[in-house]
């Protein structure tokens, strides 16, 4: 076997997997994190957040059917290119300022090649580990992809046109990364079981948007699913833009990323692999002990925010504010928030994985369930249909002025919402055990 027995390994697929969208996407949250994408004015680039998620919310509707015509090593590196171009836009729009207009352009073509990556990413990534691991390798991809956050907000300081040209050529660099991966269907699982090529099919397209209608007539506990994916993505309006890009100055705004973004690794490596992969307790248990303490973190998380959103206003928060900067003595306490809630923030997106993953062992039944989850469901980015309605919403919202406790406390009450409408579908679709019988669509 030699070099192939590692290449084929489904570790070392996740891992690349993870780097594909740590040149994209993670690059993307490390433009973005900085409140605004780095620039003082933040309307445009809300308003371009807005168009990129309304356009994901729609294409992820067909996103699965896509990824299983095309493959999912050219489904992602279409995806990738959306990132290269939105990112050339703020490069753009630090030589032209009045070129605003194209990054709202950009965002919408971002949407659009968005729900194409994350569909193959969540597809890849649920189906290459056993039963067993769907916790650990969902930890890795985290890891890994938040190292592009961690990075970008290391160096960035403030958005310079040295730093974009680096960011730009990540990106380039994240579109060729899938054709070193390997087929699907060469990979073999660590229990010696194949992802099997028959479960990735590429069908026409008719068929493909029969199976969606099916998928969710067989299986319709993903609905209730769908407001933890809406509320998934909501967060990050007021996570980035209200509370980040409202008080702090440029290069505390990019230590506050890296903070969150680092504790993001933590949060996802706790709860996918020393919780939803406890191998001495049942799977069915487990899902009740990650939704148990997502639920509580969450009220933990916003408790702690909502002391501090008393402190300012939008009409108070003016570029000519006061902002708060590293050697301030409030940094320290304010730069809790944004830790706690990107650990929050992991473990929902881990958790919603994670669920997604124990519905379903097929590549092409988990395509269109991501697909059509994203829709609604995005860091950033799994679960992506239903995360770009609630995050088009939420920039929306800010686009519009918003008060920033309105928008904190919508963001509070979705996601709790969230949890509870899940956990009937907690309650009786995860079983101890996905049957292989009646998984293929």
């Amino acid at each position: 076997m030699g070099w192939r027995k590692y290449y084929y390994h489904p570790v070392t697929q996740v891992s690349m997997l993870g780097f594909v969208c740590f040149m994209g996407p993670g690059i993307f949250i490390a433009l973005t994190g900085l409140g605004g994408g780095g620039q003082v004015n933040s309307r445009v680039q809300a308003n371009a957040s807005a168009i990129l998620y309304a356009t994901f919310a729609f294409f992820g509707l067909f996103s699965g059917s896509i990824n299983n015509v095309l493959g999912p090593q050219w489904t992602l590196i279409l995806g990738s290119l959306g990132y290269s171009l939105y990112i050339a836009s703020f490069l753009v729009i630090n030589i032209h300022p009045d070129a605003g207009a194209f990054v709202v352009l950009a965002g919408g073509i971002l949407g659009v090649c968005a729900a194409l990556l994350w569909t193959a990413q969540g597809s890849l990534m649920m189906a290459y580990p056993t039963e067993a691991q769907k916790g650990m390798f969902i930890s890795i991809f985290w890891t890994i992809f938040n190292l592009g956050g961690i990075m970008g907000s290391a160096v960035a300081f403030g958005t310079s046109f040295k730093n974009t040209v680096g960011f730009l050529i990540l990106t380039l660099i994240g579109v060729f990364l899938p054709l070193l991966m390997a087929n699907p269907d060469k990979v073999i699982r660590t229990d010696e079981t194949r992802v099997n090529v028959n479960q990735v099919r590429h069908l026409s397209w008719k068929t493909e948007l029969f199976r969606l209608y099916v998928t969710l007539k067989t299986d319709p506990w993903i609905i209730l699913l769908f407001p933890m994916f809406f509320a998934s993505n909501y967060c990050y309006t007021w996570e980035y833009n209200n509370y980040n890009g409202a008080i702090f100055t440029i290069r505390a705004r990019s230590l506050n990323s890296l903070m969150s973004y680092t504790s993001q690794v933590f949060g996802s490596v706790f709860l996918g692999y020393f919780i939803l992969d406890l191998k001495r307790v049942r799977r069915r248990v487990r899902a009740f002990y990650g939704w148990i303490l997502v639920f509580l973190m969450a009220f933990a998380a916003h408790v702690w925010a909502y002391f501090y959103q008393r402190t300012y206003t939008r009409a108070g928060a003016t570029k000519d504010a006061y902002k708060i900067d590293i050697v301030d003595e409030t940094y320290a306490a304010h730069v809790w928030v944004m830790i706690i809630h990107g650990f929050l923030d992991s473990m929902m997106q881990t958790y919603a994985y994670w669920l997604i993953g124990a519905m379903s062992n097929d590549p092409a039944k988990l395509a269109v369930f991501t697909g059509f989850c994203a829709s609604i469901l995005i860091k950033h980015h799994t679960d992506k249909s239903l995360q770009s309605v609630g995050a088009a919403g939420a920039w929306s919202t800010d686009a519009a002025g918003i008060l920033y406790m309105n928008i904190f406390l919508s963001t509070w009450c979705l996601m709790v919402a969230g949890m509870i409408f899940a956990a009937p579908m907690v309650y009786l679709r995860v079983t101890d055990h996905t049957d292989v019988e009646g998984e293929s669509l």
